[in-house]
């Protein structure tokens, strides 16, 4: 008995069907992906603490832009209130950006958990 050979019937791409289509799919997702962190790394979340005392501006890639310290909260006496003040409004504004990522990039992984990737 001889073997037959089973043809595969190819796409434009010279690839089988199914991986030209997986191909395009992943190509989309790249794509989608990209735009989606070129979005967060655009965007400025502001945050405050000590009741607007001080200000922090903090953009998606993660950096300061701004800090605004309320002339009233600066007391050469209790710089380490100030000190505490400026580190919470920084620390919020990490945390916002943070957010803002997990929230969208769960659509890019679908769903595979994987550890630290995009976890708040």
């Amino acid at each position: 008995m001889g073997k037959r050979k089973i043809k595969r019937k190819s796409s434009p791409t010279g690839l089988p069907k199914g991986k030209a289509g997986m191909l395009q799919q992943l190509q989309s997702l790249q794509e989608d992906m990209l735009k989606a962190q070129e979005e967060i790394a655009a965007m400025v979340v502001t945050a405050t603490a000590g009741g607007s005392a001080v200000t922090a501006a903090v953009t998606g890639e993660r950096r300061v832009k701004s800090l605004t310290i309320a002339p009233e909260v600066v007391d050469p006496e209790d710089l380490e209130m100030l000190q505490d003040l400026v580190i919470a409004a920084v620390n919020e504004g990490l945390e916002q950006v943070d957010r803002a990522m997990a929230e969208r990039m769960p659509a890019f992984t679908g769903g595979l958990g994987i550890p630290g990737l995009f976890q708040v």
